[in-house]
């Protein structure tokens, strides 16, 4: 049996894509979910070991690391589970910062020093043999006016990347993926669509095919860690 790959956030887009993908491949998948969609029972179904949690519950977030820490190897952390609040919402300002923070920062960062020892077990010997990846934004580097919060929390991440890259080596590699528009959601107007496309150079939805091979690249090389790598159809040179 293959050492697992952890995905957190599987139960739609790129995190339910990715899952799919590696138990395709035979890997041992372990999916960690918020709310429960009809993907879930598919994943499950597929034989993927599944564990429902809410980031912003301590308690829970506690009880998935003790669960995750009997594990003897894991072979990656896919960082993907994320949340989209707008700074003008129902929730105060600090809240909204609070949650962003806990959600892409704090638990990943806990997730990550918990599991140290499990990721370089599952590498042995061979350099870059265990892999983390951190699913942050393309607004890291830009900023965003209206999701500031989710901007700086995406940002956090990506440094993460960098301390931990330096940490974790040479047994274990680190990066990050920054993904701009990837697939446009059910209820996407055809105006809306237009305006995403035209931000980018190559105006197209790119499809959960661009991050699932970048990164089994990721995984596959063992001379990359501490780089993001971004997948945003060159919006930086709009």
């Amino acid at each position: 049996m293959t050492s697992p790959i952890i995905i957190t956030g599987v139960g739609k887009r790129i995190g339910y894509a990715l899952a799919k993908h590696f138990l395709a491949q035979g890997q041992q998948v372990i999916g960690i979910y918020r709310s429960h969609y009809t993907s879930i029972d598919e994943l499950n179904a597929l034989g993927a070991t599944l564990y429902p949690c809410d980031f912003y519950d301590d308690a829970q977030v506690q009880a998935l690391i003790d669960a995750l820490t009997q594990l003897p190897q894991v072979r990656a952390i896919i960082h993907n589970a994320s949340d989209w609040l707008p700074d003008h919402c129902q929730r105060a300002p600090s809240q909204v910062l609070q949650r962003m923070m806990q959600v892409h920062v704090s638990v990943p960062y806990q997730l990550n020093l918990a599991l140290e020892a499990q990721l370089r077990a599952a590498a042995g010997d061979e350099i870059g043999g265990s892999d983390v990846i951190h699913i942050t934004d393309y607004v890291a580097e830009k900023g965003s006016q209206k999701h500031i919060a989710y901007a700086a929390s995406k940002a956090a991440l990506h440094n993460m990347t960098l301390s931990f890259a330096a940490k974790f080596a040479p047994e274990v590699k680190v990066n990050s993926i920054a993904p701009a528009m990837i697939l446009f959601n059910a209820g996407d107007d055809a105006a809306y669509q237009q305006k995403t496309l035209a931000k980018a150079l190559l105006p197209k939805e790119a499809g959960n095919a661009e991050i699932i091979e970048l990164v089994d690249y990721l995984l596959n090389s063992r001379y990359v860690t501490g780089r993001c790598h971004n997948v945003d159809g060159g919006r930086h040179l709009r």
